[in-house]
């Protein structure tokens, strides 16, 4: 311990500034001064403390499969808190779901199609828009669908608009098949000069116009009547180095046609034949339903005979027309004959044709060939009304009124009333043979069925009795026919009668007139 003091020197007292008081002192006191305390009863100062020591990293502690859960607090036990105070916790996360194009595989936009057509432009356009979001890209074809659903709904400003705007817009370049689509519609609403707007353009977008194109522009030309601009498309595309087909060529014929210009007609279908087009059953249709139209039963009936040769087959319409046309000119026979043929080609028997082929027949004086038409249809088919009805016109017009009451009585055993048109028939027979008095019993008959007469049949009936000593008969007629109780004398058909009076200037017939009148 000795040899620890005298190793280190003796700590020298603090020397405080001279004007430093004690505050625990009194100021007018002076403080004491502290004795010495000798140095080497001073205890030495402590060691400086070791710096500490770094704990080492432990390997975390392995909890327990099933550790014990944590304490916790008895305020935040459940139910310490009211509902109210108790804080919300944060929401549990939810799976972020990808957007529905990347959910969907790829597809075409081929099924589409059929959908983009039949629904509403609207929609349509609307479909068209979000066929990404499906997972689908546009394309030329489902453009083409969405124009065909605009042109069909007759939008064919928006179809424009779309049309104009696809390449810069949509970034889908239009095709032969989008110009078509527009130019049917333009045609459709005879916007000719659109649709020929169009026609010049497309050889700047790089696309040449086809058949198709050249046809939609040609029936525009002929749907205004403007034969010339037709034909000058028609010789430009010859002279383009295309070759029309069928189809522009009737279209062409049909536009002649309609106007009435059938030698022009004719010459088209001579070019064509020249140009090793041959005519399909529509060409012959339609220049053969121009002639019938215009008269021409001989140019009728030859093209229908060159139609016939070619292996093609009328329809019923057609052929009726022809038929019609031949009997008109007088040619029933002729209208036989190829009425005959057409059914050898298939085709199908009509009651119209046969009926008109009839009464034709019959008017012609050739009462046993209709007779035999009749016969012949009567195995196949069931004869009709209106069939008896041309029979009985055909063979009273003719004179044959005994056969004709043999058809009526067949008619009736079948089933058939006489109806106004049968009864007509036989009282004109009666009274174009000279036999006004049947014609008048006839007539009796008739008004008291409830078939009303016609203003004809008075006028016949009249001009029959014209003589005075008929004046009874027809004071007869007007008494039937006023007392009847219907509509049978109109305002003409009593002027048909007053005329008869005031022409034979009979006293007693028109005694009975007044009469009449005043009942």
């Amino acid at each position: 311990r000795q040899n620890h003091r005298a190793a280190r020197p003796p700590r020298a007292p603090p020397v405080l500034p001279p004007a430093a008081v004690p505050l625990h002192r009194h100021p007018a006191r002076p403080a004491l001064a502290a004795p010495p305390h000798p140095p080497e009863l001073l205890p030495p100062p402590p060691p400086p403390p070791d710096p500490p020591a770094r704990r080492a990293r432990l390997p975390p502690r392995a909890l327990p499969r099933h550790a014990p859960p944590a304490p916790v607090h008895p305020r935040l036990r459940r139910g310490a808190l009211p509902p109210r105070r108790r804080a919300p916790g944060p929401p549990a996360a939810r799976p972020l779901r990808p957007p529905r194009a990347a959910r969907l595989p790829a597809f075409s936009d081929r099924a589409f199609l059929p959908l983009l057509r039949a629904l509403p432009p609207l929609p349509s356009l609307r479909l068209f828009l979000s066929l990404p979001s499906f997972n689908s890209h546009p394309s030329v074809r489902s453009f083409n669908a969405l124009l065909h659903s605009l042109v069909a709904a007759r939008r064919l400003r928006l179809a424009a608009a779309l049309f104009r705007a696809a390449p810069t817009k949509l970034y889908i370049t239009p095709d032969l098949v989008s110009c078509n689509i527009l130019l049917k519609g333009l045609v459709g609403v005879r916007d000719l000069d659109a649709a020929l707007k169009v026609l010049d353009e497309m050889p700047g977008w790089g696309i040449v116009p086809d058949v198709v194109t050249y046809t939609t522009v040609l029936s525009a030309y002929c749907a205004k009547e403007d034969l010339k601009g037709a034909q000058k498309l028609f010789d430009d595309i010859i002279a383009g180095g295309r070759v029309p087909d069928v189809t522009m060529y009737t279209v062409l014929i049909d536009g002649y046609c309609r106007t009435g210009k059938i030698q022009d007609a004719a010459r088209i279908m001579d070019e064509m034949e020249v140009a090793g087009v041959q005519p399909n059953e529509v060409t012959y249709s339609v220049v053969i339903e121009a002639c019938c139209k215009e008269g021409k039963s001989a140019e009728a009936c030859n093209l229908m005979g060159e139609m016939l040769g070619a292996g093609y087959t009328p329809d019923t319409p057609l052929a009726a027309k022809v038929v019609d046309v031949l009997c008109q000119d007088g040619k029933a026979d002729e209208a036989h004959r190829m009425w005959k043929w057409m059914v050898k080609k298939n085709v199908p028997p009509d009651n119209t044709i046969t009926n008109t082929l009839i009464y034709w027949l019959c008017k012609s004086g050739m009462v046993q060939e209709a007779r035999k038409l009749f016969d012949e249809l009567e195995k196949g088919y069931k004869p009709s009304l209106l069939t008896y009805n041309s029979l009985i016109s055909g063979l009273c017009e003719n004179g044959e009124l005994q056969e004709a009451g043999q058809v009526w009585d067949d008619m009736v055993e079948r089933g058939y009333e006489p109806n106004a048109t049968t009864y007509e028939a036989f009282i004109k027979g009666f009274c174009k043979i000279g036999k006004p008095n049947e014609g008048a019993t006839v007539f009796t008959e008739m008004v008291t069925k409830g078939c009303t007469p016609s203003k004809v049949l008075y006028q016949v009936l009249v001009d029959s009795l014209s003589e005075p000593i008929h004046d009874d008969i027809v004071d007869k007629i007007v008494e039937t026919a006023a007392l009847s109780g219907g509509d049978f004398l109109d305002g003409d058909s009593w002027e048909i009668f007053i005329r008869r009076v005031l022409d034979t200037k009979s006293d007693t017939w028109n005694k009975h007139l007044n009469s009449v009148l005043d009942t």
